[in-house]
Order: structure tokens, then C-alpha cells, then sequence
């Protein structure tokens, strides 16, 4: 398994980062059996420090962790920890959704914009009823099915999920409502 870990303007020593490796193989070695790469990041934020941690795994699917505490060692093991729950939680549906698949999750590419906001915009009336795009970024769809997609949104944190459904082959998103269940748009 490749590590990547780095730190936002701070000095991430050797004994951090074998403690990192350590505890992410033993944790990960309990639940997820292909792991691929891990990425953790270390930053401040005012007083605390904070660890991102992500985990993609062979199957395609990410586990996404973070955790603020007041000492590093504090915060990556609360990532740690949280990442443990979450592999934990879904070792049953993992095996259940992946026993069958043989090759990896499918990627197809796509262009992600981000716009800017009505907000941002100085003028009562804009001058064009074209968005104005701030950012444009390359981004992958994985293939999956939607109780996959559905487990794949729920371990990486995202509030929406965009995907090409295996079984009807079309573009489908799913998404967290308001009211705390999973929307499924099948268009």
C-alpha cells in the first residue's frame, strides 16, 4: 500500500508518520482487504491541529475521515478512529456489494465547473444570464450500482453522489435530503 503523508505548513517528523503507517495497517487490515493508497494531511487551524485522512480501496471506493484535536498525535488518532467506525459499519454491505464484482469500479471522465454565486455578483442585473464560472476542474464517474453508490457517498462524506448505474447503464445522482434519507434521481 502507497502513503502519502504531508503536512499544510507544518513538519510532519518520522515518528508521526511510522506511527501513522502502523495504525493504519493495523486498522485497515481488520476491514478493508485491497487497499490501494492512503492520503493524510496534516494542518492548524488556530489552536488545533487537524488530520484529513482518505483510503481508496481497490474496489474503487474512498473512505474519507477527519478530526480536530489539540495535539497531532490526538487528531489522527481520532481520524483513526472515526475511519475505524465507518469500515466497520459497512465490512458486512463492502463484502456483500463487492463478493460478486471482479474488476474494479469503472471510471469515466467528466468536467466539473463551480459558478459563482448570485452573491458574488456586484450589479443588480447581470449582463448575461451565462454564468459566470469561477472554477474548471477534470473529475472521474465511477460505474457502480446504487446501494454502492449510496455506501460510497456515506464513507466519503459527500452530500451528493454522481454515477452511471451498472444495471440501467444512464446517469443517476443520489443525495442526503434535508429530512436525513438518501434521494435517488433516475432519470
Amino acid at each position: 500500500m502507497r502513503y502519502q503523508i504531508t503536512g499544510k505548513q507544518i513538519d510532519v517528523g518520522e515518528a508521526l508518520q511510522t506511527h501513522v503507517r502502523t495504525e493504519l495497517e493495523t486498522m485497515l487490515g481488520k476491514y478493508a482487504g485491497r487497499p490501494t493508497d492512503a492520503t493524510v494531511i496534516f494542518s492548524k487551524s488556530g489552536h488545533e491541529f487537524v488530520c484529513e485522512t482518505v483510503v481508496h480501496l481497490s474496489t474503487g471506493l474512498n473512505a474519507t475521515a477527519k478530526a480536530h484535536a489539540t495535539e497531532i498525535y490526538a487528531a489522527f488518532d481520532g481520524c483513526c478512529e472515526k475511519m475505524d467506525k465507518q469500515l466497520r459499519r459497512y465490512k458486512r454491505r463492502l463484502k456483500d456489494h463487492h463478493k460478486d464484482r471482479t474488476e474494479p469500479v469503472e471510471l469515466i471522465g467528466a468536467s466539473s465547473y463551480i459558478l459563482a454565486s448570485e452573491a458574488d455578483t456586484q450589479d443588480d442585473e447581470p449582463e448575461s444570464l451565462q454564468p459566470i464560472i469561477v472554477a474548471e476542474m477534470e473529475t472521474q464517474i465511477p460505474s457502480l450500482t446504487v446501494g454502492e453508490a449510496v455506501m460510497q457517498m456515506e464513507l466519503a462524506g459527500l452530500p451528493v453522489l454522481v454515477f452511471r448505474n451498472d444495471k440501467k447503464d444512464g446517469v443517476n445522482v443520489v443525495y442526503r435530503r434535508d429530512d436525513g434519507n438518501i434521494g435517488w434521481i433516475d432519470p
